[in-house]
């Protein structure tokens, strides 16, 4: 059949150190100082990267990944 091509994807991504620092620096929250998302919704790309990490390594070989996901949540405006 003339489908889409498959790319072959790899679960080992890795999240450049600069995009783990620029979570830090934007705030995003209302002004009475609640998230504007939901915390399920936020931060998408650390999130994968953190659970693909915990499903083939376990809890305690992502403290990077687990660390660089609390740092983008807190940035969103949540308590983590």
């Amino acid at each position: 059949m003339g489908g889409l091509p498959v790319v072959n994807s790899s679960s080992a991504i890795a999240l450049p150190e600069s995009k783990l620092d620029q979570a830090s620096t934007v705030i995003k929250s209302t002004p009475d100082g609640k998230p504007k998302k939901k915390i399920c919704c936020a931060c998408p790309d650390t999130k994968k990267l953190r659970d693909e990490c915990i499903v083939e390594h376990g809890e305690e070989a992502c403290g990077k990944w687990i660390e660089a996901h609390r740092k983008c949540l807190r940035a969103e405006g949540f308590n983590v």
